[in-house]
């Protein structure tokens, strides 16, 4: 009977052979030998994710003791199964090495910490700045957590560049990350770009947008700047210096102290204020991130996550409308796209825009199911000829006030040809802007009143006041025109000028004088000068007659 493939022993094989009992004693052991090791294989070996514990020194000296042939039980069972032994092979098992990966950090500020590469500057004005934020910890949070949405951006862009990520905290300084931040001097956004040297980065700047203030525009330049001062100086503390203060004047500074034999570091160099204390201000933010309990400093738990993603658009939308679709406010939605300036999103300027990570896919959807239907409520009008917004208005039909708002054009203003206007759609007017007019599109203004100056001859018995009256100005506006000190004393027959208002015509380029009283006194030489605000003059006595306000003509 056959049973499973195997043939009953017979009588002649009842007794296993002395050479068989030993091979089987030989697999055995190997068994009882290599199992319990396989605990012992590392974690990629067996596919299991704890780590592989370490060899000590007592199971290396234990190995050692260990008898030839059970250290190596498949060399015992060869040489078992042969007549004549053969030489052997030890038997190893071979692990692949396994390299442990950091995980990258959850927290932002640690991934921060991590790229820290720039030079510790150390001095009093790091101590000074050190205790002035510690001393004000709510600015501080109201800092870190409008920086909330920027960072993960800049940190990635800076990693990429292979730039120091102290660089991160720059905004920190320039703006608080303040996007739609403006300082007197004009500069705007996150990075505080001028108006020029935005140009030169190719940072659009037109009625439509200013991507100065734009987060992903303007932190491209600004690292691109950044990495052109290095490039320039080769240190970071003189590159920062530049960004503040100009590159040629670190640069002339530089070249001082070369030839006065004086050193060339950030503070060796005789600079501004403002300068000398913007990098201690840098470090001192750095040292507060670095260690915040050292300061008594809390920061927000901010994700090492991407805060927004980039969401195209193939027509244009109104900016309240795109809000919607993500379903988010439109503060916040500004605040992602603070670059544009007008109610409406541009397609052919702003091809992309910037929405919350997990609202971006709901936009899409909304946006598809809106494939057929109006999206924006305004386009773009090119003014035919200089003209009032009075005039304006009443040819794109709108009213004045909406007309003056949406555009912000100001009072006693003419709008000159060219221009472009945000209007609302209608009629023939409902077509997307082209991508001329979404990149070059421009407002330009004129007055609609201007100043001429007169010469008056000094009547016998006329005083600077009873002249100023009969002028319509105010006797210190005389005086500054003049050059002349008060109290004045007029003598007959003196020359005197004044400035007095004429209209502009709707070309924008000739001036129609109104009537003028006395104008036997008047010669004939006059000048005509721009003035940007109707209303009476009432200027110092050290002011010049272009600062001056226009005033109102008496007839």
């Amino acid at each position: 009977m056959t049973t499973f493939g195997l043939t009953p022993p017979s009588s002649s094989t009842a007794f296993l052979h002395p050479r068989r009992i030993l091979l089987a004693l030989s697999l055995a052991l190997m068994v009882v030998l290599v199992l319990p090791g396989c605990s012992h294989l590392a974690p990629s070996a067996l596919g299991s994710s704890a780590p592989a514990p370490s060899v000590s020194t007592a199971d290396t000296k234990l190995a050692d003791t260990v008898p030839t042939d059970l250290k190596n039980p498949m060399g015992a069972v060869l040489q078992a199964t042969d007549s004549a032994p053969a030489k052997t092979t030890p038997f190893k098992v071979s692990l692949p090495k396994t390299e442990l990966m950091d995980e990258p950090p959850a927290d932002i500020w640690v991934r921060i910490r991590q790229g820290f590469a720039m030079p510790d500057l150390e001095s009093d004005l790091v101590k000074d700045r050190e205790e002035w934020y510690a001393s004000r910890p709510d600015y501080i949070i109201r800092m870190t957590e409008r920086s909330r949405k920027y960072l993960f951006h800049i940190v990635e862009e800076l990693e990429r560049r292979n730039m120091p990520t102290e660089l991160a905290l720059l905004p920190f300084i320039e703006s608080a990350f303040n996007p739609e931040a403006v300082s007197t001097a004009k500069a705007a956004g996150m990075w505080q770009f001028m108006p020029a040297t935005g140009k030169y980065f190719d940072l659009k700047q037109n009625i439509f947008r200013d991507e100065r203030r734009g987060v992903v525009e303007s932190t491209r330049a600004a690292l691109d700047y950044l990495q052109k001062l290095y490039g320039m100086f080769g240190d970071w503390h003189l590159a920062l210096a530049a960004y503040n203060w100009g590159e040629g004047s670190v640069g002339r500074a530089l070249a001082k102290n070369k030839a006065a034999g004086l050193g060339l570091s950030y503070t060796d160099l005789n600079m501004p204020l403002e300068t000398k204390y913007y990098v201690p201000k840098l470090q001192a933010v750095k040292n507060i991130i670095a260690q915040p309990e050292n300061f008594n400093a809390r920061l927000p738990y901010i994700q090492n996550h991407p805060y927004f993603k980039s969401v195209s658009i193939t027509r244009d939308i109104d900016v309240k409308l795109a809000a919607s679709f993500a379903g988010i406010t439109l503060a916040d939605f500004k605040s992602l796209n603070p670059s544009m300036s007008r109610p409406v999103i541009l397609a052919a300027g702003t091809p992309e825009i910037l929405l919350p990570w997990d609202n971006a896919q709901r936009f899409q959807l909304r946006l598809e199911e809106h494939a057929n239907k109006p999206l924006a409520s305004w386009t773009a009008w090119t003014v035919p000829k200089t003209m009032k917004a009075s005039e304006a208005s009443k040819m794109v039909k709108m009213s004045e006030v909406e007309l003056r708002s949406v555009n912000t054009i100001p009072l006693g203003m003419l709008v000159k040809q060219g221009s472009t206007l945000l209007v609302a759609r209608q009629g023939a007017m409902d077509s997307d802007v082209t991508e001329h007019l979404a990149d070059n599109a421009q407002i330009s203004f004129s007055p609609e009143i201007v100043l001429r100056k007169i010469l008056v001859k000094v009547a016998k018995g006329e005083t600077l006041a009873s002249l100023a009256h009969r002028h319509d100005v105010t006797p210190q506006n005389i005086a500054a025109w003049n050059k002349l000190k008060m109290p004045v004393n007029l003598k007959p027959g003196q020359s005197i000028a004044i400035w007095v208002p004429t209209t502009a015509s709707s070309k924008g380029s000739k001036v129609t004088a109104k009537k003028k009283p006395s104008p036997a006194r008047t010669s004939q030489k006059s000048t005509a000068k721009k003035s940007p605000v109707q209303g009476k003059v009432t200027a110092s006595a050290n002011s010049k007659p272009k600062k001056q306000n226009p005033v109102k003509a008496t007839s």
